[in-house]
């Protein structure tokens, strides 16, 4: 007997019109005026869904960066290079719900959770690549300020890039700026 096909979006697609869903909302209603089931309810997905998907609301926007963030994690604890591991969280990060989220947090009213969110991720990164750095040798306290130093320009570079993504320039070319300044 074959099986009945399944009804529902396909897999794929979820997490991005999850993410369209909740940008819509956060700018017709606001960050805080939003709930999960509004998302979902406009999405067309189950609350469940959600969460296969995210573990918050505002891990929504993060998605795409995060996904990248761990492949630039992952490259380095293979022992890239450093800044070429950096540089490879911009390969492919395409203009998504954090960039909409960036330039339009105000109107969102979600400035105060993208600058807490930032900063977690932030450190998340730092605190990998001090330990790749004082694994190298450097010692610890040059290793944090170095890691920090690099951990901020990556997250500067995200937020100079989604400010100037009419421009058409590429993330890897503002992240690869950033870092030569850190």
């Amino acid at each position: 007997m074959t099986p009945e096909p399944r009804s529902g979006r396909p897999r794929a697609s979820s997490r991005e019109v999850l993410a369209e869903a909740a940008c819509e909302l956060f700018l017709e209603r606001g960050y805080d005026a939003t709930s999960v089931s509004d998302i979902t309810r406009r999405a067309g997905v189950s609350r469940s869904s959600f969460f296969n998907y995210f573990s918050a609301k505002g891990d929504v926007l993060w998605s795409g960066f995060d996904e990248q963030s761990a492949a630039g994690v992952a490259l380095l604890r293979d022992g890239v290079a450093v800044t070429d591991a950096l540089t490879a969280i911009g390969d492919g990060l395409a203009p998504d719900a954090l960039a909409l989220a960036i330039t339009h947090a105000d109107a969102m009213g979600i400035a105060a959770e993208l600058d807490r969110d930032r900063a977690v991720r932030q450190f998340r990164l730092q605190r990998e690549i001090a330990a790749r750095l004082q694994r190298e040798g450097m010692p610890e306290l040059a290793a944090e300020v170095r890691a920090g130093a690099l951990s901020a320009a990556v997250l500067a570079a995200v937020w100079a890039w989604a400010d100037r993504t009419a421009t058409g320039r590429a993330l890897g070319e503002t992240l690869a700026a950033a870092l030569a300044f850190a």
